[in-house]
């Protein structure tokens, strides 16, 4: 993996426990401050835009404006609902975003995929399916974009399997992974969002706290857990990016 020498350097100084300590209880724009002083280069954000995601893009591109923007990494997986796509294409505009686009190799559309892997993989085989459209298609990105540090939109409150989940941690190939709205729930992405008249992705509003793709993403109803429309029915709480 190919790296900044100075941000390797940056990295290899970088005291995990301190840091955890200094900003647990901090609010995103200071850990993101951080970020983009500490770390002006080789550091990106992965993002499916939901809320959470343009809580983060909102403080990166409208209030901090680092000198360099921050690569925003978007994996197509082909199976986004149309108003995902729709969304996307339009925060890029509003914001002028550096984005990055991944899908998987060779194919380009959902029938060239379900003629290639097969019909509903996602039915037959869900851990193939996210290795191919999301956990493949991640590490390509974070490669090619020389990545020593990645910013992810994940809450400690989202799901049980990210209850003790740190502000800053080491993932499984060396690089630091930044979780800035750890601390915060659900209810304070959305203040954020309205008191800054941030954009959000319509499906917000019909049920879909959680977006993600449109085969295995369902709506919620009153009293479930904001991540019970993913994967409902397999037993699944992540799909293996961030295991």
């Amino acid at each position: 993996m190919t790296k900044s020498t100075g941000a390797v350097a940056q990295l290899a100084n970088i005291n995990l426990t301190a840091l955890n300590k200094r900003f647990d209880k901090a609010y995103p724009k200071e850990i993101l401050r951080w970020c983009v002083e500490n770390i002006p280069t080789s550091l990106v954000q992965t993002s499916a835009f939901n809320v959470d995601d343009m809580v983060i893009t909102d403080i990166l591109y409208r209030d901090l404006k680092p000198k360099t923007p921050v690569p925003v990494l978007f994996l197509d997986t082909l199976h986004h609902f149309p108003q995902t796509l729709e969304f996307v294409a339009t925060a890029k505009k509003i914001y002028n975003l550096d984005l990055k686009v991944y899908k998987t190799p060779e194919v380009d559309s959902r029938e060239a995929f379900a003629a290639r892997y097969g019909e509903a993989l996602w039915d037959n085989d869900v851990a193939q399916f996210h290795q191919l459209t999301k956990i493949e298609p991640l590490q390509r990105g974070l490669t090619q974009l020389d990545t020593v540090a990645w910013i992810t939109g994940r809450r400690r409150d989202q799901a049980v399997t990210r209850a003790d989940m740190p502000v800053f941690e080491i993932d499984n190939d060396g690089r630091l992974k930044l979780n800035p709205l750890a601390n915060w729930t659900r209810k304070e992405s959305w203040a954020y969002v309205f008191e800054h008249d941030v954009i959000y992705n319509p499906l917000h509003d019909l049920g879909y706290p959680s977006i993600g793709d449109e085969p295995l993403t369902t709506p919620v109803g009153e009293g479930e857990d904001e991540r019970a429309g993913r994967w409902r029915g397999m037993g699944k709480t992540e799909c293996g990016i961030h295991i």
